[in-house]
């Protein structure tokens, strides 16, 4: 049966690391857990390694999609005769990071390609949810189909699937244009219920730039696709 590999790419997130390790730790048939540190200015390299898992660092932020990239690479070069499949999860999801588990048993029973969760409880936004509509609006003028959170980074993979989505889109655009490139190379996408929760996003000025930041990737990854 084909392992599967857990990536975490990680952002100053030390005081969530080590359970999200931890809990993806877990999860049946996860052979490794790999933290991509992405430029961190406090301890989440060290939080991670000391949960358990292995840890790739870049020397300063390069984003999400690189830093998914990295940790793709890294595990290819740590497998073996069977490619593992990939399991992104977000750093911040602590001790609910256990529950991925049906977000792996279809993509090794080989019903699909790639699935995608949807958060069975949804956390109440700061923001207006504009960047998902433009998101869910564009996935479904692309391909025709209506996903219900397009941007939930939480997806399990085949190897092949991933290698087929590269380069990915830059940055906050990754799962828009991962999504889109795949289906329209006709690989099976299913989006999957769980019990999982991240960090809400606020409504200061920090979080305002953070989805400004979104919206302007989610966008480019959507015009590079037209």
């Amino acid at each position: 049966m084909t392992g599967t590999a857990v990536i975490i790419p990680a952002k100053d997130e030390a005081d969530r690391i080590g359970a999200t390790v931890a809990a993806a730790l877990t999860l049946s048939g996860v052979e490794l857990v790999l933290v991509v540190d992405d430029g961190s200015a406090d301890r989440t390299g060290r939080e991670a390694k000391a949960a358990g898992a292995r840890v790739v660092r870049h020397s300063r932020n390069r984003g999400k999609a690189a830093a998914m990239e990295s940790g793709a690479e890294a595990v290819r070069l740590l497998d073996g005769d069977v490619p593992r499949n990939l399991l992104f999860l977000d750093a911040d999801l602590g001790e609910t990071a256990q529950a991925a588990e049906p977000l792996i048993k279809p993509v090794v029973a080989g019903e699909v390609d790639m699935t995608v969760a949807v958060f069975a409880t949804r956390v109440k936004l700061g923001g207006h949810g504009f960047v998902v509509k433009l998101a869910r609006r564009g996935i479904e003028r692309a391909t025709g189909w209506t996903p219900a959170q397009p941007l939930n980074g939480q997806r399990c993979l085949t190897r092949a699937a991933f290698e087929a989505a590269r380069p990915l889109a830059h940055g906050f655009g990754v799962e828009t244009g991962l999504t889109i490139d795949l289906l329209r190379r006709g690989f099976r996408v299913r989006e999957v219920e769980v019990e999982m929760a991240h960090r809400a996003t606020g409504t200061d000025y920090r979080a305002q730039l953070h989805r400004a930041r979104q919206f302007r990737d989610v966008a480019r990854a959507l015009l590079a696709r037209v």
